[in-house]
């Protein structure tokens, strides 16, 4: 049963109705730009065509129940009064946020169901949060811009439900395109859309290794980076260009300079892979994926033996023109650029090859860019693309 169907059969079943309206509301994954979004850097995600489904009815009254048919699990606000489970974070964090900002959540019957992922890097948090984001804007019929949206929905992870996420997820499920990659530059928040070829694929593939140590590390690489920012006098490392980095990054302590090595030259071929992708250059397109996997393992060191047999396995393949890990790392996904015609072999013959060197059976998507979280416009076009 696909999500929007389980969404949908849960809403018949809980409220004995059919919804007022559907919800689409993608995942994301990061082509290019890890770990540079707290520093001020580049990034360049794709919305894709795996996503949230909410589907809601308007209440007459203030209460918001909602049902996660993924997890068969029920809330009741404002009546509730037992513990919340965790998922129900997400939408009442949103809910409180754009109460603070004086905008009206009515009251609303939903159930939700995604097919993004839980735990793989590929915002599923963000995802439902642009959800019920959107739900709620329809129903209270105030309207924001979908970098506004995004933003109160960025504040509901951070300071709700205690998780120090960047802008990127929110902003990529909120903003993406069909057929197009996003170039944001996280300081100013300005972005561009980027045309990705045709005849490519991007393969997701999740090395079912869940991240371990992930919040600890991922606060030591942050200090690493600011500590780095101080001795080199600059606001953010994104402020120092690479050929700036080389003549002095002999005044960093060792490991930090490790760090922020990393941070400058993932910054430095962002810029210049997005121009190669604009010319339809996937060779240097993918020659950057490759290079940006190598610092986030060498450097950075945020990958895992899963990660890396996943990758080494992809780049192997004829078809693929390169490959990395996207997300915080140790576990979770990496991501391929691949010839489209060949997308199906490389992903029987990578499943194939991950197995033989971890054990472990993979689950890859083939994936598109695809449109940003949206009420559909007709219950029969579930991708909303």
């Amino acid at each position: 049963m696909s999500a929007l169907d389980k969404a949908l059969s849960q809403f018949q079943k809980s409220f004995h109705s059919s919804p007022h309206f559907i919800v689409r509301s993608p995942g994301r994954v990061n082509l290019l730009g890890e770990h540079v979004d707290y520093n001020d850097g580049w990034v360049l995600p794709v919305a894709i065509d795996r996503a949230t489904y909410l589907v809601a009815s308007q209440r007459d009254d203030d209460q918001l129940s909602i049902f996660a048919a993924d997890l068969d699990s029920h809330i009741q606000l404002p009546t509730s009064n037992f513990e919340l489970p965790t998922w129900s974070l997400y939408p009442c964090g949103v809910a409180h946020f754009l109460r603070e900002a004086n905008l009206n959540v009515k009251g609303i019957d939903c159930a939700f169901a995604s097919d993004v992922p839980r735990g793989a890097g590929l915002s599923s948090s963000a995802s439902v949060e642009l959800a019920f984001a959107v739900a709620w804007q329809k129903l209270g019929g105030w309207s924001l811009s979908k970098m506004k949206l995004a933003q109160l929905c960025q504040k509901a992870e951070n300071e709700f439900v205690g998780v120090n996420c960047g802008i990127m997820d929110q902003f990529a499920c909120a903003h993406g395109q069909k057929d197009h990659a996003l170039l944001l530059d996280c300081r100013s928040l300005e972005w561009t859309p980027v045309p990705l070829p045709q005849g490519v694929a991007i393969v997701i593939a999740d090395t079912t290794k869940r991240r371990e140590l992930g919040k600890s590390e991922y606060n030591n690489r942050r200090a690493a980076c600011e500590e780095a920012s101080r001795l080199l006098g600059v606001k953010a490392l994104r402020d120092i260009s690479l050929e700036e980095f080389n003549k002095r990054e002999n005044i960093l302590p060792s490991l930090i300079a490790k760090r922020a090595r990393h941070v400058v030259e993932e910054c430095d071929r962002t810029l210049k892979a997005v121009e190669a992708l604009k010319r339809n250059d996937l060779e240097s397109f993918g020659h950057a994926m490759n290079e940006s996997h190598r610092t986030l393992r060498d450097l950075y060191e945020v990958s895992c033996p899963e990660l890396d047999a996943m990758v080494n396995a992809a780049q192997s393949l004829e078809s693929c023109y390169g490959a990395r890990l996207t997300g915080a790392g140790f576990g979770g996904c990496a991501v391929a650029l691949v010839d489209a015609n060949a997308a199906q072999n490389f992903e029987r013959e990578l499943a194939k090859r991950y197995e033989k060197a971890t054990g472990l059976k993979a689950e890859i998507y083939v994936c598109e860019a695809s449109g940003g979280a949206n009420v559909l416009s007709r219950p029969s076009d579930p991708k909303g693309l």
